[in-house]
């Protein structure tokens, strides 16, 4: 685990972000004193939206569509 300034922290930020990528945790310091940590994000949180394909086609809409409602409202108004 490394430890930085809140100076070179700014000036080394994107160094600093490729080495928690690769794993590493940074300790930023203000005055010596611990005030933040850089650490990885666990890979239970990396993960992506799940597939919505199937919930959407399970979907059953009843009606007319909300287009359709809001063109004739339109023209009702214009006549």
């Amino acid at each position: 685990m490394g430890t930085v300034s809140i100076r070179q922290a700014r000036e080394q930020f994107s160094e600093l972000v490729g080495a928690v990528e690769r794993g590493e945790s940074i300790i930023i310091t203000r005055r010596g004193r611990r005030v933040a940590r850089l650490t990885p994000v666990p890979p239970e949180r990396r993960k992506g939206l799940p597939d919505l394909t199937d919930f959407r086609a399970s979907l059953k809409v009843k009606g007319s569509s909300l287009t359709r409602v809001l063109l004739a409202q339109r023209r009702q108004e214009r006549s």
